[in-house]
């Protein structure tokens, strides 16, 4: 396992487009123990896993490749919101494109901004979406996708509960979508 570490390391960083010289910066690492790490000279240790995991926005166990457990289960916790609101988180890689799935009971029009980006997935019921002075509806199947710094705000239509799949880039990263939109 820990023969994998290095080229693990070696891909993420060139994935990002990044030198030794800038994660060496971004990191506190020096660039020939970087090096080291990265051709398999040098052991992993948590303490120089642990700012590569931060600087590539990665979980400590997306380096190490941690071995399956057997169960393919993925066992989620909802948390419980205010008023029949329920949130789902799906993913828990910190600095990345958070993806969460959300029930949305009533709530109050407040528009909010902040940075980031956002893409919302309407799967059951109908969304209301309001990005500063436009208002949409969206319906089962149908996504839209914002830049959060504009006010916007988005819950049920009516008095129905709507059920979506929410992805929220913490740094503007976004989500790609591959296809292109329906003929009309």
């Amino acid at each position: 396992m820990l023969e994998d570490i290095g080229p693990r390391l070696r891909a993420l960083r060139r994935g990002r487009g990044l030198t030794l010289e800038t994660l060496a910066r971004d990191t506190g690492i020096s660039v020939s123990t970087l090096s080291r790490l990265e051709s398999g000279k040098r052991r992993p240790t948590l303490e120089l896993l642990i700012p590569l995991a931060h600087a590539h926005r990665v979980a400590l166990d997306q380096l190490i490749a941690a071995p399956a457990t057997g169960d393919p289960r993925v066992h989620l916790t909802p948390l419980q919101r205010h008023r029949g609101n329920v949130l789902v988180p799906l993913t828990q890689y910190p600095g990345r494109v958070q993806v969460y799935k959300q029930v949305l009971a009533h709530r109050e029009r407040k528009l909010v901004t902040h940075t980031g980006y956002e893409w919302l997935y309407v799967l059951a019921g109908e969304l209301h979406l309001v990005l500063g002075e436009r208002e949409f509806t969206l319906r089962p199947g149908e996504a839209a996708e914002f830049d959060t710094t504009e006010p916007h705000w988005f819950g049920p239509v009516g008095g129905t509960a709507v059920e979506i799949l929410h992805l929220f880039g913490p740094h503007g990263d976004q989500a790609v979508v591959r296809t292109g939109p329906a003929a009309q």
